[in-house]
């Protein structure tokens, strides 16, 4: 095969988030923005070893389960990636993709992976492609801890903030107001009949493309870094209705704003505009910034509700996009943060320490507080954290802390301990000295949050080798007709008093007289009090294992004899055994 020629295949399969598989005489060659079933022509672009990609030329047959988009600008703009399949059919593909990737990665654990017995590595059936858009459903759901995909409460009308550009569809064309044209970033595409916001963005878009077009203002170019208009910023609570707008430019011209306040207030919409900002922004970078804001009108912030709790939302505070699926993705986090309480071990009845990591705005810290004795939450950008203290007062939480911080240096500052560990890392995921740091708690369970699968299956081979198991995984469907999903995993660690419940009495009865001298958690203390370090309970029954002390049937036994547990560094070990000389235990 040769560069810049043009070929044909089908697609096989699609990777996540859009990477598809062309099959070829030739071999492989991965396509982004087709289907599985499709038969495409494409032009060789990148070629090297076995490696090849190409860009997709036309659709010469239609996926079997392909539909015909609804939205006019579907396949023009950039935004949307499956807007020609039905929102079940995204979803089940998007769960394909997860399971496989979370397979993978889990692979070479076997059934250690996985908290309790009985549970198996699903079974793929090779004459299926993982991922496809015809994957049945019973192979999606195949294995106790996967639990498949739950859609979004509305595919449509469902984003709650867009970030729209002004610009050109071609060189010296008429202003345009909307979305990068797929694959060209200089372009700009007026998508004013956009499936994914309700009919308030489209009225509002509208207006203000007239508003500006008619009075032939011109917009920003980065090139040479003259004009007037730069990004434009919808916000809107879906259960308040509130709408706060933003008008990003430069200072290179002052026309009277005061019309075109006028313009969008005088806007039948079914929500209320609270809040109408101008921005002044001179840099030469293409993103929405800068702290000279004018208000035009109202506020400079709005309100939305979650679960019962209300959040105050300025222009930039991060907040889920889709303000319904959010609901069910913190709903499903709260079920697996319950369940993973029910796993803890410990000598009292009190409520946990939760910390809350890469936080945000504390939204799911917020919703865990009724059940945690603390919440500390750590977020590195300020502006999130002072809107999270601000939102926790405005609930009426009195148990929550909320740091600016890198999470790798703050845990360090904060003195507490946790006992539960809530894990939202940005896409990228964790870094792994912060990744590290986290699992030296050696907390019972963690529930991650990820909004980048492929992240999290790179992040969770590090966590299964520090000792914790996979209890269960789903995914939300966040972001209907795009290639993104969010997913969910609750990890467990399964050691001996990890197992152990307080109140049921019969484990009690079955100490032997060595265990009953001292608990893994007075353990964990008196090393960290006497010698200024974390070990897990992981490292501990190893060390009690090593020094003879019997163990409970099914209590921290690997599941297999090559079960890649590890082991416990020598200077951890003189440690605890010193803790288990001086509990009388050896």
């Amino acid at each position: 095969m040769k560069k810049n020629e043009i070929y044909e295949g089908i697609v096989t399969e699609l990777k996540f988030p859009n990477k598809g598989i062309v099959r070829t005489e030739e071999g492989n060659v991965t396509v982004k923005g087709v289907l599985p079933g499709q038969k495409v022509s494409f032009k060789l672009t990148k070629k090297k070893h076995e490696r090849m990609e190409g860009r997709l030329q036309e659709v010469l047959v239609p996926a079997e389960n392909e539909i015909k988009p609804e939205c006019p600008h579907f396949g023009i703009c950039g935004g949307c990636t499956y807007q020609n399949l039905t929102s079940e059919t995204q979803a089940e593909m998007k769960a394909g993709q997860v399971r496989k990737l979370l397979t993978n990665a889990l692979q070479n654990f076997g059934d250690a992976a996985f908290y309790g017995s009985g549970v198996s590595m699903p079974v793929i059936d090779e004459d299926t492609v993982p991922g496809s858009v015809n994957v049945p459903n019973e192979i999606l759901k195949k294995g106790d801890w996967f639990e498949g995909v739950i859609q979004s409460p509305k595919a449509e009308g469902y984003r709650n903030k867009m970030e729209y550009s002004f610009g050109n569809a071609v060189i010296d064309g008429p202003l345009e107001l909307g979305m990068h044209r797929a694959g060209r970033f200089n372009d700009v595409v007026t998508v004013d009949q956009c499936r994914i916001v309700d009919e308030d963005y489209r009225k509002i878009l509208s207006a203000t493309h007239d508003f500006f077009k008619s009075r032939e203002i011109p917009f920003w170019r980065k090139r040479t870094e003259e004009g007037y208009l730069r990004h434009f910023l919808v916000r809107k609570a879906h259960k308040t209705g509130e709408i706060l707008i933003l008008l990003e430019t430069t200072s290179q011209m002052s026309p009277d704003l005061n019309e075109f306040k006028e313009c969008l207030l005088s806007l039948d919409l079914e929500g209320e505009i609270v809040g109408l900002l101008h921005l002044t922004n001179d840099l030469t970078g293409d993103v929405v910034k800068g702290e000279d804001i004018e208000i035009l009108h109202g506020r400079d912030y709005f309100y939305e509700e979650l679960l019962g709790l209300r959040f105050k939302i300025t222009p930039f505070s991060f907040f889920q996009t889709n303000s319904y699926g959010a609901e069910v993705l913190y709903e499903k986090a709260r079920e697996y943060a319950m369940e993973g309480m029910k796993l803890m071990s410990g000598d009292d009845t009190r409520k946990p320490v939760i910390f809350d990591l890469y936080s945000g705005t504390g939204t799911i810290g917020q919703i865990m507080a009724p059940v945690a004795e603390k919440v500390i939450g750590i977020e590195i950008v300020g502006e999130a954290v002072e809107a999270a203290k601000e939102n926790a007062e405005l609930n009426g939480l009195k148990n929550t802390e909320f740091i600016a911080g890198d999470v790798l240096k703050m845990l360090d500052e904060v003195e507490e301990k946790p006992d539960f560990i809530m894990l939202d890392p940005p896409r990228e995921g964790c870094t792994p000295k912060a990744l590290n740091k986290i699992l030296d708690y050696g907390v019972q369970s963690i529930v991650y949050i990820s909004c980048k699968p492929t992240s999290l299956a790179r992040d969770i081979d590090a966590i299964i080798k520090a000792g914790y198991r996979v209890v269960k995984a789903s995914c939300v469907d966040m972001f209907p007709f795009t290639a993104n999903v969010e997913t969910v995993v609750l990890l467990s660690q399964q050691n001996p008093d990890d197992r152990i419940r307080v109140k049921v009495d019969l484990d009690e009865l079955d100490e032997t007289s060595a265990e009953a001298k001292a608990t893994y958690k007075k353990i964990t203390e008196w090393v960290q009090e006497k010698y200024g370090f974390h070990v897990t309970n992981l490292n501990i029954a190893q060390v009690k294992r090593k020094n003879g002390i019997i163990e409970r049937d099914n209590y921290n036994k690997p599941k297999s004899d090559d079960s890649r547990q590890p082991g416990t560094i020598p200077e951890k070990e003189r440690a605890i055994t010193e803790a288990l000389k001086y509990f009388k235990m050896i």
